[in-house]
């Protein structure tokens, strides 16, 4: 079985990210209005039908604002840890509302989900590592700094969505206040598009056939640039930038042994073909 994965929006304007297979999927957190979610799925053919929960990383504004009002439609379980509940001050059903714990597996349909601790200037932040079978996604962003438990993850995954959020030289010379640069590297903050690739670089699996690099500062990154410096490093892997402004296309995504005929184990399900695949 394979998963299917876009970015709906990557940002600090807002950030969703949709992980399912043919038959079940899961928003990793819902920045975006529940109006403009469904407006950028049924552009890329995907069904709200098949989502069956939402995962929450952390409380911060660009990743919850859209939970109450997709969660209340479609009545939607929200997984989420009770710190990141209770500041981030979500109106939502009591029956809808599920904790998780660190390192513990969810089940949803064919779908497991585990969520590990991260660094990041949140009450209780975690990242998500989505299997399905033998294949793993992983949604890392939000990140302060490369840990173990991410390099751990990471490593696993035939897919993932990995934070890029600052250019350091553009940092240095832009004109946020000594303080917000300060809160930007200083470990509880975004990682830059160096640590990106450092990580990239020393724990890519073999087998990893797309990275969606996200959470691009508007202010303090390009994306021309990320693609360029992850291209020349890319070995095969398919590299595809997140924009805060649009969703991205569906990425399809499995073991590449089972690939035969698809060059590099890569396949992209274009919006042409969507409406009979999902």
């Amino acid at each position: 079985m394979s998963l299917f994965i876009a970015s709906l929006n990557s940002g600090s304007n807002g950030n969703c990210y949709y992980v399912g297979n043919e038959h079940e999927a899961i928003l990793v957190d819902a920045g975006i209005s529940c109006r403009e979610t469904e407006k950028r799925m049924l552009r890329l053919g995907l069904s709200m039908q098949k989502v069956k929960a939402i995962f929450v990383s952390h409380e911060h504004s660009d990743h919850i604002n859209g939970i109450p009002g997709i969660a209340k439609k479609y009545k939607l379980p929200v997984y989420i840890t009770p710190p990141t509940l209770q500041r981030g001050g979500l109106q939502l059903d009591e029956q809808l509302v599920i904790s998780f714990g660190p390192f513990e597996t969810v089940t949803i349909g064919d779908l497991q989900v585990t969520a590990f601790p991260k660094q990041h200037d949140a009450s209780n932040p975690h990242s998500f590592l989505i299997t399905c079978r033998d294949i793993k996604v992983g949604v890392f962003t939000d990140i302060g700094v490369v840990c173990e438990n991410l390099v751990q993850h990471f490593s696993q995954c035939h897919a993932a969505f990995l934070e890029a959020n600052y250019d350091d030289e553009m940092l240095d010379k832009g004109g946020y206040p000594y303080h917000l640069k300060r809160r930007i590297r200083g470990g509880h903050g975004h990682l830059s598009n160096k640590q990106a690739l450092d990580l990239f670089m020393a724990h890519k699996p073999p087998f990893m056939t797309h990275l969606l690099l996200s959470h691009l500062s508007k202010n303090n990154n390009d994306p021309h640039l990320v693609q360029e410096l992850f291209d020349g490093c890319a070995g095969g892997t398919n590299i595809i930038v997140a924009s805060r402004y649009v969703e991205t296309e569906v990425y399809y995504i499995s073991n590449p042994a089972e690939n035969k005929g698809v060059p590099n184990g890569r396949k992209v399900a274009f919006k042409s073909q969507q409406i009979s695949l999902f």
